[in-house]
């Protein structure tokens, strides 16, 4: 931000320039931050918001950022870890299915109400789809029976005569990724409870691309925050 008088964006419907919407957004990304946070540390910079303000630009640029961010991604491996854990999504549990290859790079994610075969073929139905040519050639999950059924009849859909995907059923081999449902609740911090399913997607889908941006499994961006930075500007076009 810039120095100088203080300037009020307190509505939507002022002329918000867009790098300070990213801030915004990105720090509530990033960071364990809650909407409160994100306007004090506004207001510090002479910049007077509210939190439903805030909470307004993360729901749409949340996903946006995502979206924009797909095309600069480098290729995932075809090693994956899928596993689930649990959110609370309007008052109740949901289970937050999550997929990453080997590297820890996020492939997709998916809330479902149940635990079951269903959801978990759903999840990686829309998984597979996700990355089209480019399937697992391994899938390494808990003991879940759930996860043999389904992967036996993505395989048997592929090609009923060849295996294309190989299942993984040991459990210490998913530590990989029982570490990252780890690190993103730590990064969730209090804010583990989502008003609807439609914002938790959204706010998911930025904070995991958010995570991914840090990691830097990205075309062309430099190391450190101010990479982070260029690279959101450069893809929303922002000065």
């Amino acid at each position: 931000m810039t120095s100088g008088h203080p300037t009020n964006y307190t509505t939507l419907t002022d002329v918000t320039p867009r790098d300070i919407i990213l801030c915004a957004v990105r720090w509530y990304l990033r960071y364990p931050l809650s909407y409160q946070d994100v306007v004090d540390l506004l207001a510090e910079r002479g910049i007077t918001v509210d939190r439903s303000t805030v909470y307004r630009w993360v729901q749409k640029f949340g996903p946006e950022l995502t979206k924009r961010t797909e095309k600069h991604l480098q290729r995932a491996s075809v090693d994956w870890h899928v596993d689930e854990t649990y959110i609370r999504v309007g008052g109740k549990w949901r289970y937050l299915w999550r997929a990453v290859d080997a590297n820890g790079q996020m492939i997709d994610f998916r809330l479902t109400a149940r635990r079951d075969a269903k959801a978990a073929k759903a999840f990686l139905n829309k998984a597979i789809e996700h990355v089209r040519l480019h399937r697992p050639v391994t899938i390494v999950t808990d003991k879940a029976q759930a996860y043999r059924r389904v992967i036996r009849e993505i395989n048997h859909r592929y090609d009923p005569h060849f295996d294309s995907i190989r299942h993984i059923d040991r459990k210490w081999r998913n530590n990989l990724i029982e570490s990252d449902h780890a690190a993103m609740k730590r990064l969730l911090g209090y804010r583990q409870s989502f008003r609807s399913l439609r914002s938790a997607k959204a706010t998911l889908s930025g904070i995991e691309t958010m995570r991914t941006i840090k990691r830097g499994p990205i075309h062309h961006k430099q190391p450190g925050v101010q990479g982070e930075i260029q690279f959101i500007c450069k893809i929303f076009d922002a000065a």
